[in-house]
């Protein structure tokens, strides 16, 4: 169904014209909502992985302390 471009009217050729622009107009929010999607995205890996680097500095912290004798463990009643 190739039809040559003197086949086709001008007001044919306009409708199509308009129909492209209309396509290419919801591409471009679309790739732009996405866009906004990816970089939020990218944000919250940033802060989780920020996150993650202050909570394993925090662990050797942890590992290092003196270890706890079992009588530190008991009630005061005993």
């Amino acid at each position: 169904m190739s039809a040559r471009s003197s086949d086709v009217s001008p007001a044919e050729l306009l409708a199509r014209i308009e129909a492209l622009e209309v396509k290419a107009s919801y591409s471009e929010d679309l790739l732009e909502t996405l866009n906004l999607t990816v970089y939020r995205q990218q944000q919250a890996i940033d802060a989780l992985v920020q996150e993650l680097r202050q909570l394993r500095q925090q662990l050797p912290e942890a590992g290092q302390q003196a270890p706890r004798s079992l009588r530190d463990e008991l009630p005061p009643h005993y």
